[in-house]
């Protein structure tokens, strides 16, 4: 994350995939009331789900590059995973006809 400044809540409006408690989770949603988190570990469904006060009070780890939060059910580790994406556009390469 390059700006230390930012929340918890910016970071997760940009991520495609979270990574909590070292699970791979993309089946996630913010809302105005709460982040709810859902990932498979195994056969088990596991589930997560924060408010948007534990959001904010989220401290980010410089050293680790994740999230550290407070849940109903303790404390977890949160890192953000934004996905990067290719087009199969070829602007850069010009297509002349050769007669």
């Amino acid at each position: 994350m390059s700006d230390s400044n930012q929340t918890l809540r910016t970071a997760l409006e940009t991520s495609d995939m979270l990574v909590i408690d070292g699970l791979h989770a993309w089946d996630f949603s913010l809302d105005d009331v709460q982040l709810l988190i859902k990932c498979m570990d195994g056969r088990a469904e596991k589930r997560w789900s924060f408010t948007l006060a534990q959001l904010d009070a989220a401290v980010f780890d410089e050293a680790l590059q994740s999230w550290t939060l407070t849940g109903d059910s303790g404390e977890h580790r949160l890192v953000c995973l934004s996905a990067l994406s290719a087009n199969n556009d070829d602007d850069d390469t010009e297509v002349t006809d050769e007669v």
